[in-house]
């Protein structure tokens, strides 16, 4: 059972972004959001963050990694991740806390009047350039396959389509959450959220 007081969850949140170094440390306060990270450490106003970007970022080591970019009016960035290494070859996942973290941070930002602008997902260049990467990944796979059916290479083709199969699911899940998105304080996109 967790020992935090309903109106402290989601106040505090900290991850190790690597396996050496200290861990980035966040809080809510009534000021704004604290920060620490290696040896420095800073309060921002909620008034004074100007962007967050959530986003959807897996990793070999975690298949559900999710990201917040947070930016300073001034040109200040932070980047919060959900998940924290443990071991070398251990990264674990923090959803709950992350997700308390954010939604918490969102709903501070707007009791406090913020006009921050919130997007989630990839950039819109960079979303359609990953389209027409798998676009053209997608034909020429098609044509691989066909041209092994045609010579009889059933073994190549089920290896083809093994192939496609997995791109699909590992691929289609990366550019189906990252569509580029603009969201209200009140309407965190699910998707981009553990």
């Amino acid at each position: 059972m967790s020992s935090a007081l309903p109106d402290q969850i989601g106040r505090h949140y900290a991850y190790k972004a690597s396996l050496i170094g200290s861990a980035h440390q966040f809080e809510l306060t009534e000021q704004g959001l604290s920060w620490r990270i290696a040896g420095r450490s800073g309060l921002w106003p909620y008034l004074d963050i100007a962007n967050v970007r959530l986003s959807y970022r897996p990793v070999s080591m975690q298949a559900r990694r999710f990201r917040a970019d947070i930016g300073k009016i001034d040109g200040g960035r932070l980047a919060i991740l959900s998940t924290s290494w443990q071991t070398a070859a251990l990264m674990a996942p923090q959803d709950k806390g992350y997700r308390d973290f954010i939604v918490e941070l969102h709903a501070r930002m707007a009791k406090a009047g913020s006009q921050a602008v919130l997007t989630g997902g990839l950039g819109p260049r960079v979303y359609a350039a990953a389209i027409v990467c798998v676009a053209l990944l997608a034909i020429a796979m098609s044509g691989l396959l066909l041209r092994s059916i045609i010579s009889g290479e059933w073994a190549g083709a089920l290896f083809l389509i093994g192939f496609a199969a997995l791109f699909a699911w590992q691929v289609g899940g990366f550019i189906a959450r990252n569509r580029p998105l603009t969201y209200a304080f009140g309407d965190l996109p699910k998707p981009l959220l553990p």
